[in-house]
């Protein structure tokens, strides 16, 4: 499954430039199947699960594809998951075949926040505590939010009162989805990093070799593949602990703190980037800026260090107090 999802990701998307422009980035992805990974193949689907969705969200970073084919995936699991109603599977099989659907990218159930290309959405998935539904996107009022990164469009959503709308889940079950709509980000964001951080690794390879000092390529000099050994290996020990981490049911909290660590590492790994480009890497001419870019708007995304550190140590306290 690994080697398929891979091989079919990398002859359409063999690098940056070729997901570059986002309308036919987004028609590609569809005409792919992906949108169908996750689906049980009784309602239309593949079948394969988060490890297959997995497989797709490092190969989405690697890429660096924009626009918003990480939320549609949000909301096809909100339609798989969620409560059966009338039009779910119309719905479903609509986005599953690429109409745009979309979803915040905040977690908690605040659904205002960070929506993706709420602009050329037919629906937006509304998250409460309370309450997850889908309202038509004549029945939302959307503002654009800048952001640094410009493979990501953000917007911020406020909701009319008469919009049309289709509820996925109530009370209890709204906050149980909730969970795993957060879950299901945090992959989608992990993923996207170690896709990115092993890219940014690969420009700073060609980079190195491509350059000359004292009549002797960069990639010669032992301080720089020291560096770049490091990050390799910092990669690869990301990479296995979320292939492993992905095999297994996680829990939001699991789920969060597997982003945090794999953000931090495209993060580190971006600013070494930086630095081993000697420094022209943040100009335009330079693609590694773009990975940069991507890497401090993941950290920032669902749910930043400070607040998935937080609810670990709050989990934590819990837990020895009620073993107390």
């Amino acid at each position: 499954m690994r080697q398929t999802l891979e091989d079919s990701a990398r002859k359409v998307f063999p690098n940056w430039e070729a997901a570059r422009d986002a309308s036919d980035a987004w028609a590609q992805v569809a005409q792919l199947g992906w949108f169908m990974v996750g689906v049980p193949e009784k309602i239309g689907g593949l079948g394969l699960g988060d490890e297959g969705l997995a497989i797709i969200f490092a190969e989405l970073g690697r890429a660096l594809v924009p626009g918003p084919v990480l939320t549609q995936f949000l909301v096809i699991e909100a339609l798989v998951a969620g409560a059966p109603f009338e039009e779910r599977d119309g719905l479903l099989e609509r986005a599953m075949s690429g109409e745009i659907m979309t979803a915040s990218l905040a977690i908690g159930g605040r659904s205002s926040e960070a929506v993706m290309d709420a602009d050329k959405a037919s629906h937006i998935l509304l998250r409460r505590e309370d309450v997850v539904a889908l309202i038509s996107q004549d029945g939302a009022q959307v503002k654009a939010r800048e952001t640094w990164d410009v493979s990501r469009r953000l917007f911020d959503v406020a909701v009319v009162d008469d919009a049309q709308r289709y509820v996925v889940a109530r009370g209890q079950k709204a906050a149980q989805l909730n969970d795993r709509l957060d879950t299901l980000l945090c992959i989608a964001l992990a993923g996207d990093a170690l896709g990115g951080a092993r890219a940014a690794l690969g420009l700073t390879l060609d980079h190195l070799k491509g350059r000359s000092q004292f009549d002797r390529p960069l990639a010669m000099f032992q301080a720089l593949k020291h560096r770049v050994a490091d990050l390799k290996m910092m990669i690869d020990t990301a990479d296995a602990f979320y292939a492993d981490r992905t095999s297994q049911s996680l829990t939001a909290l699991e789920a969060g703190e597997l982003k945090n660590f794999c953000c931090a590492v495209y993060r580190d790994t971006v600013e070494d980037a930086i630095q081993l480009h000697g420094g022209v890497g943040l100009t335009t001419e330079y693609a590694i800026h773009r990975f940069f870019k991507r890497a401090f708007l993941n950290c920032a995304l669902g749910g930043d260090a400070d607040y998935w550190n937080e609810r670990a140590g709050r989990a934590a306290m819990a837990e020895s107090q009620a073993k107390a």
